[in-house]
């Protein structure tokens, strides 16, 4: 642009220096067109050429001066330009550069609010799997309901206590089966002034079913949850906290009634030696009686919260076995039993408590004397298996009913109660025999059959 502003100066002056130099010419011409004299011609012509060559000087200096000025000003406002392009260059590469910092930090607190988020989530799913693991395989059935009712969620205990199908899917259709009151608007909107806990029985189960509002994140009832649990052992339990109060009622008022009546005669009146020594005897029987279920029961009492001292130590127990026996010859003789005591291996010796598996042995044999008719077969085992010395009774007494197999280990449970207290016995023995064995990490196993006879096996640990 420079350059063709100086071409077109120059061409300018040129054209200007041309004209007047023209216009000189003209007038130089017209001047000696007149003239003849040669002197006269040569005068006015060195005069022409001196003026026009100032002019030519002239012109030559005014269109420097002027070119200079116009070239000085061009190289300012180059000079300008350039600065005015550098400075906008460097406002440029600043805002780049703030552009690519901020940008470089946008970035960077995005990914670190992505990280932070992806660790949010992972925690969120980790406990998302954890509540789901819980209520998987918790014992307790859980069944989440909607506001109309609808099953949202449940888990396998719920199915398996509830015996719940497919298309038990609404509150209505799973609960409706019990015989109860339970209503989904009285727990949702009542749930102050209506009680929410049921119990219920089913087939031979018993549950518990507890209701509970849930609220969403506005305080708001967004449904129920349902938990169900199996409290069948503990409503066996407590029966049997019932019957075992009944029972022991009813075996000390026996001794105490028959003791008060023979003492109350004894005092109303005169009467022979004989009759006296006959109720006095009546007496103190009911009263041993009385003293033996007091014992058992303080026993059993003692082994129930762990205070009866357990002494283990080394012994013999084919020796224990033979011990027992001796003690218990008076009754075998009176009811004629032949008794077999075989050792069938190299026993090696057993680390129990051996005061308290002296007295389970003795129960054992006590009951085979007992329940075996005169003139019977008793064989006493005893024998090594593994870690475990062994005891085998086996009888051809009167046995025990399949159905009462299962019980005969509760407290005060006797299959024939009339023989069993005509007998001295006050249902407390094998009850505690089982509590002695475990807690000697001992074990003890009844089979029976009616008519043909009972096999109770007894195992203590060797010592190791």
């Amino acid at each position: 642009m420079q350059k063709s502003m100086q071409n077109k100066l120059i061409t300018i002056f040129i054209i200007l220096g041309i004209v007047l130099i023209g216009l000189i010419g003209n007038i130089y011409i017209k001047n000696i067109s007149s003239m003849t004299d040669v002197n006269q011609i040569v005068e006015v012509t060195k005069k022409y050429l001196l003026i026009s060559l100032i002019v030519f000087i002239s012109i030559t200096i005014i269109s420097s001066q002027i070119l200079k000025r116009v070239l000085q000003k061009s190289m300012v406002n180059i000079v300008k330009d350039a600065g005015k392009i550098v400075t906008g260059k460097e406002k440029k590469v600043h805002l780049l550069q703030e552009g690519n910092r901020a940008k470089n930090e946008f970035m960077s607190a995005f990914d670190d609010a992505t990280l932070e988020m992806r660790e949010h989530l992972k925690d969120v799913d980790r406990q998302k799997k954890q509540i789901e693991t819980i209520l998987l395989y918790m014992t307790d059935g859980i069944i989440a309901f909607d506001l109309e009712g609808n099953v949202t969620h449940k888990n396998l205990a719920a199915e398996r206590l509830l015996n719940l199908s497919k298309d038990d899917d609404t509150f209505e259709k799973i609960f409706s089966k019990f015989n109860v009151d339970i209503n989904l608007e009285k727990i949702i909107y009542l749930e102050d002034w209506t009680s929410s806990d049921r119990k219920v029985s089913m087939d031979d189960k018993y549950i518990n079913l507890l209701f509970v509002p849930y609220k969403d994140n506005n305080q708001r009832t967004a449904g129920v949850i349902a938990v169900a649990q199996d409290i069948t052992e503990h409503v066996k339990l407590d029966n049997m906290r019932k019957e075992f109060v009944a029972d022991v009622s009813h075996e000390l008022k026996t001794p105490i009634t028959s003791i008060m009546g023979y003492a109350d005669t004894l005092l109303e009146g005169e009467y022979d030696d004989a009759t006296k020594t006959k109720f006095l005897n009546v007496i103190a029987s009911e009263a041993r009686r009385m003293a033996k279920l007091v014992t058992d029961l303080l026993s059993l009492s003692k082994y129930d919260n762990n205070k009866n001292k357990i002494e283990r130590t080394e012994f013999d127990l084919g020796e224990l076995v033979k011990k027992c026996q001796e003690k218990l010859q008076i009754e075998i003789d009176k009811k004629h039993h032949k008794v077999e005591n075989l050792v069938t291996a190299n026993v090696p010796l057993v680390y129990a408590d051996k005061s308290g598996i002296e007295r389970v042995v003795l129960n054992i044999l006590s009951n085979s004397i007992k329940y075996t008719k005169e003139n019977g077969n008793i064989k006493i085992y005893v024998g090594f298996v593994y870690n475990d010395a062994y005891i085998k009774v086996i009888d051809n007494g009167m046995g025990i009913p399949e159905e009462d197999l299962t019980r005969i280990f509760e407290r005060f449970y006797r299959v024939d109660k009339a023989r069993s207290r005509e007998l001295g016995g006050t249902g407390l023995g094998l009850s505690i025999a089982r509590e002695i064995l475990n807690q000697n990490n001992g074990s003890i196993d009844i089979k029976s059959e009616v008519g043909r006879g009972t096999e109770v096996v007894i195992r203590v640990p060797t010592k190791k």
